[in-house]
Protein backbone atom coordinates (compact mmCIF):
# COMPACT_ATOMS: atom_id res chain seq x y z
CA UNK A 1 0.00 0.00 0.00
CA UNK A 2 1.26 3.57 -0.40
CA UNK A 3 2.25 5.63 1.94
CA UNK A 4 0.12 8.32 3.73
CA UNK A 5 2.85 10.93 3.11
CA UNK A 6 2.53 9.86 -0.76
CA UNK A 7 -0.93 9.79 -1.18
CA UNK A 8 -1.59 13.23 0.72
CA UNK A 9 0.57 15.33 -1.59
CA UNK A 10 -1.62 14.30 -4.22
CA UNK A 11 -4.77 15.65 -2.66
CA UNK A 12 -4.92 19.34 -3.64
CA UNK A 13 -6.60 21.82 -5.87
CA UNK A 14 -5.46 19.50 -9.26
CA UNK A 15 -7.56 16.49 -7.72
CA UNK A 16 -10.55 19.14 -7.40
CA UNK A 17 -10.29 19.88 -10.94
CA UNK A 18 -10.19 15.85 -11.78
CA UNK A 19 -13.40 14.82 -9.41
CA UNK A 20 -15.14 18.34 -10.68
CA UNK A 21 -14.34 18.05 -14.27
CA UNK A 22 -16.01 14.24 -14.30
CA UNK A 23 -18.79 15.86 -12.36
CA UNK A 24 -19.70 18.47 -14.48
CA UNK A 25 -20.56 16.09 -17.48
CA UNK A 26 -23.47 14.60 -15.92
CA UNK A 27 -24.29 18.21 -13.20
CA UNK A 28 -23.51 21.00 -15.47
CA UNK A 29 -23.56 23.44 -11.63
CA UNK A 30 -20.81 21.99 -10.76
CA UNK A 31 -18.05 24.96 -10.15
CA UNK A 32 -15.08 23.35 -11.10
CA UNK A 33 -12.76 26.07 -10.22
CA UNK A 34 -14.47 27.64 -7.19
CA UNK A 35 -14.14 23.58 -6.02
CA UNK A 36 -10.16 24.12 -6.17
CA UNK A 37 -9.60 27.24 -4.94
CA UNK A 38 -11.35 26.32 -1.67
CA UNK A 39 -9.75 22.89 -1.74
CA UNK A 40 -6.40 24.72 -2.21
CA UNK A 41 -6.93 27.00 0.28
CA UNK A 42 -8.01 24.23 2.88
CA UNK A 43 -5.18 21.85 2.55
CA UNK A 44 -1.89 23.52 3.89
CA UNK A 45 -0.78 21.73 6.82
CA UNK A 46 -3.81 18.63 6.67
CA UNK A 47 -2.19 14.93 6.30
CA UNK A 48 -4.26 13.04 4.14
CA UNK A 49 -7.30 11.99 6.23
CA UNK A 50 -8.31 15.84 6.43
CA UNK A 51 -7.11 16.50 3.04
CA UNK A 52 -9.73 13.88 1.70
CA UNK A 53 -11.83 15.15 4.11
CA UNK A 54 -11.67 18.70 2.62
CA UNK A 55 -12.96 17.51 -0.61
CA UNK A 56 -15.92 15.20 0.75
CA UNK A 57 -16.86 18.88 2.82
CA UNK A 58 -16.90 20.80 -0.61
CA UNK A 59 -18.41 18.09 -2.67
CA UNK A 60 -21.17 18.30 0.23
CA UNK A 61 -21.97 21.66 -0.17
CA UNK A 62 -21.96 21.82 -4.08
CA UNK A 63 -23.96 19.06 -4.73
CA UNK A 64 -28.01 18.77 -4.08
CA UNK A 65 -28.87 19.30 -0.73
CA UNK A 66 -30.55 15.81 -0.36
CA UNK A 67 -28.00 12.54 -0.07
CA UNK A 68 -30.21 10.41 -1.77
CA UNK A 69 -29.97 13.17 -4.81
CA UNK A 70 -26.60 13.66 -4.31
CA UNK A 71 -25.24 10.21 -4.24
CA UNK A 72 -26.20 9.01 -8.08
CA UNK A 73 -24.23 11.73 -9.16
CA UNK A 74 -21.21 10.48 -7.89
CA UNK A 75 -21.57 7.46 -8.77
CA UNK A 76 -22.01 7.65 -12.38
CA UNK A 77 -18.63 9.51 -12.89
CA UNK A 78 -16.69 6.12 -10.93
CA UNK A 79 -15.54 4.66 -14.29
CA UNK A 80 -14.86 0.53 -15.02
CA UNK A 81 -14.26 -1.91 -12.46
CA UNK A 82 -10.57 -2.40 -11.86
CA UNK A 83 -9.46 -5.83 -13.11
CA UNK A 84 -6.88 -8.23 -10.67
CA UNK A 85 -3.91 -6.60 -10.23
CA UNK A 86 -4.73 -2.95 -10.83
CA UNK A 87 -4.06 -0.57 -8.18
CA UNK A 88 -6.42 1.31 -6.97
CA UNK A 89 -3.83 3.74 -4.89
CA UNK A 90 -2.45 4.06 -8.92
CA UNK A 91 -4.93 3.85 -10.49
CA UNK A 92 -8.30 5.56 -8.75
CA UNK A 93 -6.64 7.35 -6.10
CA UNK A 94 -8.65 10.80 -6.64
CA UNK A 95 -12.34 8.49 -5.50
CA UNK A 96 -11.22 8.55 -2.47
CA UNK A 97 -13.42 11.20 -1.30
CA UNK A 98 -16.10 10.17 -2.71
CA UNK A 99 -16.26 7.13 -0.37
CA UNK A 100 -15.79 9.44 2.43
CA UNK A 101 -18.97 11.24 1.32
CA UNK A 102 -20.78 8.69 1.96
CA UNK A 103 -18.64 7.47 5.47
CA UNK A 104 -19.88 11.00 6.24
CA UNK A 105 -22.75 11.68 5.03
CA UNK A 106 -25.18 8.67 4.07
CA UNK A 107 -25.77 6.83 7.62
CA UNK A 108 -29.37 7.65 7.70
CA UNK A 109 -29.36 5.74 4.35
CA UNK A 110 -27.81 2.63 5.06
CA UNK A 111 -29.30 1.08 2.06
CA UNK A 112 -28.80 3.15 -0.41
CA UNK A 113 -25.09 3.89 1.10
CA UNK A 114 -24.20 0.32 1.25
CA UNK A 115 -25.43 -0.45 -2.40
CA UNK A 116 -22.65 2.86 -3.30
CA UNK A 117 -19.52 1.28 -0.89
CA UNK A 118 -20.06 -1.65 -3.39
CA UNK A 119 -20.04 0.18 -6.16
CA UNK A 120 -17.01 2.30 -5.37
CA UNK A 121 -15.23 -0.82 -3.98
CA UNK A 122 -15.39 -1.92 -7.65
CA UNK A 123 -12.99 1.19 -8.78
CA UNK A 124 -11.60 1.67 -5.62
CA UNK A 125 -11.99 0.62 -1.98
CA UNK A 126 -14.58 0.89 0.51
CA UNK A 127 -13.29 -0.01 3.41
CA UNK A 128 -12.88 2.92 5.47
CA UNK A 129 -16.46 3.81 4.44
CA UNK A 130 -18.17 0.72 5.85
CA UNK A 131 -16.82 0.97 9.25
CA UNK A 132 -18.80 3.67 10.93
CA UNK A 133 -21.58 1.45 9.28
CA UNK A 134 -20.87 -1.55 10.80
CA UNK A 135 -20.95 0.32 14.09
CA UNK A 136 -24.01 2.20 13.70
CA UNK A 137 -25.85 -0.24 11.32
CA UNK A 138 -24.45 -4.16 12.69
CA UNK A 139 -27.23 -6.07 11.11
CA UNK A 140 -27.89 -5.17 8.16
CA UNK A 141 -24.21 -4.44 7.42
CA UNK A 142 -22.94 -7.48 8.54
CA UNK A 143 -26.18 -9.28 6.31
CA UNK A 144 -24.54 -7.15 3.40
CA UNK A 145 -21.06 -8.31 4.57
CA UNK A 146 -21.75 -12.32 4.16
CA UNK A 147 -23.66 -11.93 0.10
CA UNK A 148 -20.32 -9.82 -0.90
CA UNK A 149 -18.22 -12.60 0.61
CA UNK A 150 -20.17 -14.39 -2.27
CA UNK A 151 -19.94 -11.79 -4.92
CA UNK A 152 -18.29 -12.91 -8.40
CA UNK A 153 -16.35 -9.64 -8.15
CA UNK A 154 -12.61 -10.11 -6.75
CA UNK A 155 -12.70 -6.13 -5.79
CA UNK A 156 -15.54 -6.97 -3.36
CA UNK A 157 -15.27 -10.34 -1.95
CA UNK A 158 -12.01 -8.05 -0.50
CA UNK A 159 -13.97 -5.40 0.64
CA UNK A 160 -15.81 -7.98 2.46
CA UNK A 161 -12.41 -8.84 4.49
CA UNK A 162 -10.88 -5.84 4.18
CA UNK A 163 -13.67 -4.05 5.53
CA UNK A 164 -14.47 -5.84 8.75
CA UNK A 165 -10.79 -5.85 9.88
CA UNK A 166 -10.69 -5.00 13.32
CA UNK A 167 -7.02 -3.17 13.29
CA UNK A 168 -7.15 -1.94 9.61
CA UNK A 169 -4.12 1.10 9.09
CA UNK A 170 -5.51 4.50 9.12
CA UNK A 171 -8.57 3.66 10.52
CA UNK A 172 -10.08 3.82 13.89
CA UNK A 173 -10.46 0.44 15.28
CA UNK A 174 -13.16 -1.74 15.22
CA UNK A 175 -13.94 -2.65 18.69
CA UNK A 176 -16.62 -5.00 18.63
CA UNK A 177 -14.61 -7.31 16.57
CA UNK A 178 -11.50 -6.98 18.81
CA UNK A 179 -14.18 -8.24 21.58
CA UNK A 180 -15.50 -11.10 19.47
CA UNK A 181 -14.03 -12.08 16.32
CA UNK A 182 -16.41 -15.00 15.66
CA UNK A 183 -18.45 -12.92 12.96
CA UNK A 184 -15.33 -12.17 10.92
CA UNK A 185 -14.10 -15.71 10.78
CA UNK A 186 -17.44 -16.25 9.87
CA UNK A 187 -17.18 -14.24 6.62
CA UNK A 188 -13.46 -15.64 5.78
CA UNK A 189 -14.39 -18.93 5.87
CA UNK A 190 -15.45 -19.00 1.92
CA UNK A 191 -12.85 -16.71 1.32
CA UNK A 192 -9.93 -19.09 3.10
CA UNK A 193 -8.61 -20.62 -0.43
CA UNK A 194 -9.99 -17.30 -2.85
CA UNK A 195 -8.18 -17.72 -6.10
CA UNK A 196 -8.09 -13.99 -6.10
CA UNK A 197 -4.49 -12.78 -5.08
CA UNK A 198 -5.95 -9.61 -3.81
CA UNK A 199 -8.69 -10.88 -2.21
CA UNK A 200 -5.95 -13.64 -0.22
CA UNK A 201 -3.50 -10.62 1.31
CA UNK A 202 -6.53 -9.27 2.67
CA UNK A 203 -8.11 -12.50 4.54
CA UNK A 204 -4.07 -12.94 5.90
CA UNK A 205 -4.14 -10.00 7.22
CA UNK A 206 -7.33 -9.97 9.09
CA UNK A 207 -6.41 -13.12 10.28
CA UNK A 208 -3.32 -11.43 11.38
CA UNK A 209 -5.02 -9.00 12.87
CA UNK A 210 -7.02 -11.97 15.12
CA UNK A 211 -3.99 -13.13 16.12
CA UNK A 212 -3.15 -9.83 17.85
CA UNK A 213 -6.06 -10.53 20.38
CA UNK A 214 -6.85 -13.50 20.45
CA UNK A 215 -4.00 -15.49 19.76
CA UNK A 216 -5.47 -19.31 20.93
CA UNK A 217 -8.62 -18.34 18.18
CA UNK A 218 -5.96 -17.83 15.26
CA UNK A 219 -4.24 -20.55 15.94
CA UNK A 220 -7.01 -22.67 15.96
CA UNK A 221 -8.53 -21.18 12.73
CA UNK A 222 -5.42 -21.48 10.66
CA UNK A 223 -4.83 -24.68 11.75
CA UNK A 224 -8.30 -26.04 10.84
CA UNK A 225 -8.07 -24.37 7.72
CA UNK A 226 -4.92 -26.04 6.66
CA UNK A 227 -6.61 -29.73 7.33
CA UNK A 228 -9.88 -28.82 5.92
CA UNK A 229 -8.54 -26.76 3.02
CA UNK A 230 -4.75 -28.24 1.79
CA UNK A 231 -4.44 -26.06 -0.79
CA UNK A 232 -1.66 -23.69 -1.68
CA UNK A 233 -3.94 -20.55 -1.44
CA UNK A 234 -4.57 -21.87 1.79
CA UNK A 235 -0.76 -22.68 2.82
CA UNK A 236 0.08 -18.86 2.23
CA UNK A 237 -2.67 -17.22 3.70
CA UNK A 238 -1.66 -19.26 7.36
CA UNK A 239 1.86 -18.24 6.47
CA UNK A 240 1.02 -14.58 6.07
CA UNK A 241 -1.80 -14.87 8.96
CA UNK A 242 0.63 -15.80 11.22
CA UNK A 243 3.29 -13.97 10.69
CA UNK A 244 2.89 -11.39 13.54
CA UNK A 245 2.89 -14.63 16.33
CA UNK A 246 5.91 -16.17 14.48
CA UNK A 247 8.31 -12.98 14.79
CA UNK A 248 6.90 -12.84 18.68
CA UNK A 249 8.39 -16.78 18.34
CA UNK A 250 4.94 -18.11 19.34
CA UNK A 251 5.94 -22.09 19.19
CA UNK A 252 2.77 -23.40 18.40
CA UNK A 253 2.67 -20.82 15.13
CA UNK A 254 5.56 -22.38 14.23
CA UNK A 255 4.87 -26.02 14.58
CA UNK A 256 1.73 -25.54 12.43
CA UNK A 257 3.80 -24.08 9.37
CA UNK A 258 5.99 -26.71 9.86
CA UNK A 259 9.46 -25.03 11.92
CA UNK A 260 10.95 -27.54 13.83
CA UNK A 261 13.98 -28.41 16.01
CA UNK A 262 15.01 -24.85 16.59
CA UNK A 263 16.72 -25.80 20.13
CA UNK A 264 19.33 -28.02 17.62
CA UNK A 265 20.06 -24.99 15.52
CA UNK A 266 23.45 -22.69 16.41
CA UNK A 267 24.93 -19.61 15.21
CA UNK A 268 28.61 -19.73 15.28
CA UNK A 269 29.37 -17.01 13.19
CA UNK A 270 27.70 -13.50 13.08
CA UNK A 271 29.53 -10.36 11.38
CA UNK A 272 27.94 -7.26 10.63
CA UNK A 273 29.98 -4.56 8.47
CA UNK A 274 30.68 -1.74 8.61
CA UNK A 275 30.84 -1.21 11.84
CA UNK A 276 29.73 2.32 12.05
CA UNK A 277 27.62 3.53 9.76
CA UNK A 278 25.51 7.05 9.46
CA UNK A 279 21.25 7.51 7.54
CA UNK A 280 21.57 6.00 4.24
CA UNK A 281 24.57 3.03 4.37
CA UNK A 282 24.04 -0.53 3.85
CA UNK A 283 25.12 -2.79 6.78
CA UNK A 284 25.59 -6.53 5.50
CA UNK A 285 24.68 -9.44 8.07
CA UNK A 286 26.83 -12.27 7.40
CA UNK A 287 26.48 -15.51 9.64
CA UNK A 288 26.67 -19.27 9.71
CA UNK A 289 23.53 -21.45 10.89
CA UNK A 290 23.84 -25.15 12.01
CA UNK A 291 22.10 -28.20 12.42
CA UNK A 292 23.72 -30.43 15.07
CA UNK A 293 20.90 -32.71 15.19
CA UNK A 294 21.22 -36.06 13.56
CA UNK A 295 17.91 -35.44 11.26
CA UNK A 296 16.80 -32.62 9.03
CA UNK A 297 14.82 -29.91 10.66
CA UNK A 298 12.58 -26.71 8.53
CA UNK A 299 13.29 -23.77 10.34
CA UNK A 300 11.94 -19.81 10.03
CA UNK A 301 14.79 -17.05 9.96
CA UNK A 302 14.61 -13.77 10.78
CA UNK A 303 16.93 -10.84 12.01
CA UNK A 304 16.01 -8.44 14.87
CA UNK A 305 17.23 -4.68 15.06
CA UNK A 306 16.86 -2.88 17.92
CA UNK A 307 16.16 0.54 17.23
CA UNK A 308 18.05 2.94 19.57
CA UNK A 309 15.29 5.49 20.40
CA UNK A 310 15.69 9.03 21.43
CA UNK A 311 15.36 8.02 25.23
CA UNK A 312 18.41 6.11 25.21
CA UNK A 313 16.25 2.70 25.09
CA UNK A 314 15.88 0.39 22.12
CA UNK A 315 12.59 -1.07 20.11
CA UNK A 316 13.05 -4.78 18.19
CA UNK A 317 11.66 -4.46 14.84
CA UNK A 318 11.53 -8.41 13.38
CA UNK A 319 12.68 -8.43 9.71
CA UNK A 320 11.78 -11.50 7.78
CA UNK A 321 14.91 -13.11 6.09
CA UNK A 322 14.17 -16.86 5.26
CA UNK A 323 12.52 -20.45 5.89
CA UNK A 324 14.33 -23.44 4.58
CA UNK A 325 15.34 -26.49 5.57
CA UNK A 326 18.57 -27.43 7.17
CA UNK A 327 19.62 -31.66 6.48
CA UNK A 328 20.92 -33.22 9.52
CA UNK A 329 24.50 -32.01 10.38
CA UNK A 330 24.13 -29.41 7.52
CA UNK A 331 26.25 -25.57 8.16
CA UNK A 332 25.00 -22.83 5.58
CA UNK A 333 26.46 -19.02 5.13
CA UNK A 334 23.76 -16.54 4.94
CA UNK A 335 23.77 -13.12 3.86
CA UNK A 336 21.40 -10.28 4.35
CA UNK A 337 21.64 -6.36 3.35
CA UNK A 338 20.12 -4.02 5.46
CA UNK A 339 19.81 -0.43 4.45
CA UNK A 340 19.59 2.34 7.09
CA UNK A 341 16.97 4.83 5.71
CA UNK A 342 14.30 6.64 7.67
CA UNK A 343 10.74 6.26 6.54
CA UNK A 344 7.26 7.91 7.98
CA UNK A 345 7.18 5.53 11.26
CA UNK A 346 10.87 5.13 11.95
CA UNK A 347 13.45 7.70 12.95
CA UNK A 348 17.29 6.79 13.61
CA UNK A 349 19.26 7.99 16.82
CA UNK A 350 22.80 7.84 17.31
CA UNK A 351 24.20 5.24 19.41
CA UNK A 352 25.40 1.37 19.57
CA UNK A 353 22.55 -0.50 17.57
CA UNK A 354 21.95 -4.72 18.52
CA UNK A 355 20.99 -7.22 15.75
CA UNK A 356 19.82 -10.84 16.85
CA UNK A 357 19.75 -13.50 14.30
CA UNK A 358 16.27 -15.27 15.38
CA UNK A 359 15.86 -19.09 14.26
CA UNK A 360 12.02 -20.01 14.61
CA UNK A 361 11.29 -17.63 17.27
CA UNK A 362 14.88 -17.69 19.38
CA UNK A 363 17.95 -15.11 19.55
CA UNK A 364 21.04 -17.32 18.82
CA UNK A 365 23.72 -14.49 18.11
CA UNK A 366 23.37 -10.97 18.62
CA UNK A 367 25.77 -8.33 16.85
CA UNK A 368 26.39 -4.69 17.09
CA UNK A 369 26.93 -1.41 14.96
CA UNK A 370 27.41 2.08 15.79
CA UNK A 371 24.96 4.42 14.61
CA UNK A 372 25.93 8.22 13.91
CA UNK A 373 23.45 10.64 12.37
Amino acid sequence: MASEYGLKRHFNGEAARLIGDKIRTVHPAFDVEDYAAEVEARIPDKELKDRVLVLAEGLRTRLPAEYPDALPILLSVLGDELAEGEGMFNTSWFLMPVARFVEEYGLDHPEASLDAIEEITRRHTGEYAIRPYVEQHYAPTMERVALWAQSPSHNVRRLATEGIRSRLPWARTLTVFVKDPLPVLDILEPLRSDPSEYVRKSVANNLNDISKDSPDLALATALRWLEESPTPETNWIVRQGLRTLVKKGDQQALAILGATGGEHVKVPRLRITPGAVTIGDTLVIDFDIENTDDRPHSIAVDYVVHHVRKNGRSIPKVFKLTTLELGAGERRSLEKTHTIKEIQTRRYYTGEHTVDIQVNGRALATGRFDLHT
